[in-house]
C-alpha cells in the first residue's frame, strides 16, 4: 500500500524530475572536471602506464572470455592476472606520495558532490510535503532556498556517514565476490555468476538497510521543524514499523535496479536521465509515506483523494498555501 502511494506521490511531482536532471547535469560538469583534472594530471605516470594498459587488456579479455563461456581462457587468466597485479602495485609503490594526494582530493569532491546534490534532494523532500501535506505545488527553486540553511545542517551530518557506510558497503562486497570463487577454488562461469548475483544483492540489501534507518531523519526535519540531532534520534521511535519499512525499500531498491536497467538496456543508456532522478524522486516519497504512515497522519494522494489511518488535528488543509 505504501510503495503505491508512493509511486502515485512520484507520479504526481515528476515535473520535479526535469529540475533535479538539470541541476544534477550542473554540479555534475563541474565536479567530474576537478575530478578529470586531478586523475589526468596528477596521476599521468600511473594512467599512461604499461602496467595500467596490461589490466584493461586482460579485462577485456576475461569479459570476453564470460561471455563465449571460454572455460579454458577463464582458468589461464587468473595467472596473468595475479601477475599483471604484482607489476601494477609495484608502480603503485613508486608513486604513493602523488596517489595519496589525488586519493584525498578524489574523496573530496566526491563528499563534496554528494553534499550539494543533497541539497536538491532536501528540496525536493520539501516539495514532497508540501503536496502531500496541503496539496500545493511549490516551485523547485523556492523550495530550495527556503530550506537551504536546514538542508546545509542536515547534508553535514548524513554525508559522511552515508559516505563511510557506502565505502564499507562496497568493500564487503567486494570481499564477498572474490571469496565465493576462492572458497569453490573454480573461476568458471557459474562460480563468477553466482559471485556476483550475491554481491548484488548484498549491495541492494544494505541499501535498503540504510534507506529504512535513515528512512524518518529528512521527513522529520521538513514536517515537524526538528532540529538535526533531534530528528535523527525520532529514528528510533519508529522500530516497531523496522521490518514493514525494510520490505518496502528492500522491494523499492530491486525495483529501481530492474527498472533502470532495463530502460537502459531499451533506449541505448539514454532513459537514464529521467529514470535516475525519478528513482532519488521515489524514495523520497517512501520516506514521507512512511513517516507520515508511522505518525497516523493523513495526507493528499491527488486533488480529492486523501489517504492514512486516521485524521490528525495538526493536518494543514489549506490549498492556497505557496
Amino acid at each position: 500500500m505504501r510503495f503505491r502511494r508512493a509511486l502515485d506521490i512520484t507520479v504526481g511531482q515528476f515535473s520535479s524530475v526535469f529540475k533535479l536532471l538539470l541541476y544534477r547535469l550542473a554540479t555534475g560538469v563541474v565536479f567530474f572536471s576537478l575530478s578529470y583534472v586531478i586523475i589526468r594530471y596528477g596521476l599521468v605516470q600511473i594512467v599512461e602506464s604499461a602496467e595500467i594498459a596490461s589490466l584493461q587488456t586482460l579485462a577485456q579479455e576475461y569479459l570476453h572470455a564470460l561471455v563465449t563461456a571460454n572455460a579454458g581462457a577463464l582458468e589461464a587468466l587468473p595467472l596473468q592476472f595475479s601477475d599483471a597485479l604484482k607489476a601494477f602495485f609495484r608502480l603503485l609503490g613508486g608513486n604513493i606520495g602523488s596517489i595519496a594526494g589525488a586519493v584525498v582530493g578524489i574523496a573530496l569532491l566526491y563528499v563534496l558532490g554528494r553534499y550539494f546534490n543533497g541539497l536538491a534532494l532536501y528540496a525536493l523532500g520539501g516539495g514532497v510535503h508540501d503536496r502531500m501535506s496541503a496539496y500545493s505545488r511549490t516551485s523547485f527553486a523556492s523550495t530550495y532556498f527556503r530550506t537551504l540553511g536546514q538542508a546545509s545542517l542536515y547534508q553535514l551530518v548524513y554525508v559522511p556517514l552515508a559516505f563511510v557506510y557506502d565505502v564499507l558497503s562496497l568493500l564487503a562486497c567486494a570481499l564477498l565476490f572474490f571469496y565465493i570463487p576462492s572458497l569453490l577454488m573454480n573461476w568458471s562461469v557459474l562460480s563468477v555468476l553466482l559471485s556476483l548475483s550475491l554481491s548484488l544483492a548484498l549491495v541492494l540489501c544494505l541499501q535498503a538497510l540504510k534507506l529504512t534507518v535513515a528512512s524518518s531523519w529528512m521527513p522529520a526535519m521538513v514536517a515537524d521543524g526538528m532540529k538535526v540531532g533531534a530528528a535523527l534520534k525520532d529514528t528510533r521511535t519508529h522500530g516497531k514499523s523496522f521490518l514493514r519499512r525494510y520490505g518496502g525499500f528492500l522491494a523499492a531498491c530491486y525495483g529501481i535496479a530492474v527498472f533502470n536497467v532495463v530502460c537502459a538496456l531499451a533506449t541505448l543508456g539514454s532513459a537514464l536521465l529521467l529514470t535516475v532522478p525519478m528513482s532519488y524522486l521515489f524514495l523520497i516519497a517512501m520516506q514521507f509515506v512512511n513517516y507520515y504512515g508511522d505518525k497516523g497522519r493523513k495526507f493528499f494522494l491527488s486533488d480529492g483523494t486523501v489517504a492514512g489511518e486516521t485524521q490528525p488535528a495538526d493536518l494543514d488543509i489549506n490549498r492556497e498555501r505557496g
